[in-house]
């Protein structure tokens, strides 16, 4: 995702100067062009992220991790139970 960001941001720099050269003078167009970009590009990348969290895969993934997340419990639990146990028959030295 990082290298994204900077990829977004160096096509903004690459634009505004491009902007700049065709409008030297008009320095609100230039924003203005900067501002409609990263409005396009944020709603790309949101739309692309929506799509990785809806797609098959990332449930398949969710639905994976939440089944082992409750058998990993289930295991810690056990383990804390034979841990205090062997506590208990441990002399105190």
């Amino acid at each position: 995702m990082k290298a994204s960001l900077l990829l977004a941001l160096v096509c903004v720099a690459v634009l505004a100067a491009g902007a700049r050269a065709d409008t030297p003078e008009e320095p609100e167009a230039l924003v203005r062009k900067v501002q409609e970009y990263a409005q396009k590009a944020t709603a790309a990348a949101k739309t692309a992220f929506s799509m990785v969290q809806e797609s098959e895969a990332a449930q398949q993934a969710r639905q994976w991790l939440t089944d082992n997340a409750d058998l990993v419990k289930q295991r810690l639990a056990w383990l804390k139970e034979q841990l205090a146990e062997l506590w208990k028959q441990t002399p105190a030295a």
